[in-house]
């Protein structure tokens, strides 16, 4: 990877989250802990050197809201597993999301059915995304999807068709469900084109197939997923707009 790497902004434009997370912001009001749960496939469970962003995302929260809320501890719980789709994940949702009962899930997902297509049906996919949305609606808790990550793996001729077509999708799938939808790949793809992000600094470097993300843009992530989360709070008319991260 280069030495040199961009300095990257947060367009509020589209980091921004369209729901305010209202269970969240009750959760803050009270003492003790507040729990997210991220479900995902490797890019959330994490590979090989790369810190994975749950673990990141609970230190931002926590530097956060740490001087205004002292007594409340967020907790970020990963229950990310490599090479799993949407079919795989729903099917944890008892014991790795309803069991641990917490205020906020967040959901990245969609990127295995384009990857690896010939080994799962998109159509299959998108559908159980859709379930897995409305399983996660009969729960008191804010749900946001997370959607693919803008890396060459991703853009080769035979799948980056199919990529704008799993994001278009989920956020079909969002906006039917007035959830929100954390815009991992428009937010890559406007550091590629307008922050002059190489996608060799996007990418892993012992990582072959060029899917996996570098440690510094899932830093990079991890702090734009800190910041929308942030923003959605004071969007719930609860915390003061000074609160950033």
């Amino acid at each position: 990877m280069s030495e040199s790497l961009p300095a990257v902004d947060f367009p509020r434009d589209i980091i921004k989250l369209k729901q305010p997370l209202r269970n969240f912001v009750e959760a803050l009001r009270r003492e003790g802990p507040v729990r997210i749960v991220a479900m995902g496939s490797s890019s959330t469970a994490g590979r090989a050197d790369v810190v994975p962003y749950p673990s990141r995302l609970e230190m931002y929260l926590r530097q956060s809201y740490a001087e205004h809320l002292p007594k409340v501890r967020i907790d970020v719980l990963n229950r990310g597993k490599g090479g799993e789709e949407a079919p795989q994940e729903v099917d944890r949702f008892d014991a790795d999301i309803f069991d641990d009962k917490p205020t906020v899930v967040l959901w990245q997902v969609g990127t295995n059915a384009v990857f690896r297509k010939q080994e799962f049906d998109f159509n299959e996919v998108v559908d159980k995304i859709a379930e897995g949305v409305r399983l996660l609606a009969k729960h008191t808790m804010d749900v946001v999807l997370i959607d693919p990550q803008y890396v060459t793996a991703m853009l080769r001729d035979d799948k980056a068709e199919l990529s704008e077509k799993m994001v278009s999708e989920i956020r079909r799938i969002a906006d039917d469900a007035k959830i929100s939808v954390f815009q991992r790949w428009a937010l890559m793809r406007h550091w590629h084109v307008n922050n002059n992000a190489t996608f060799e600094q996007f990418l892993d470097p012992t990582d072959g197939d060029k899917l996996h993300q570098s440690d510094w843009s899932t830093l990079q992530v991890s702090r734009a997923l800190c910041n929308s989360i942030v923003d959605a709070t004071i969007a719930a008319s609860w915390l003061p707009a000074e609160w950033k991260s």
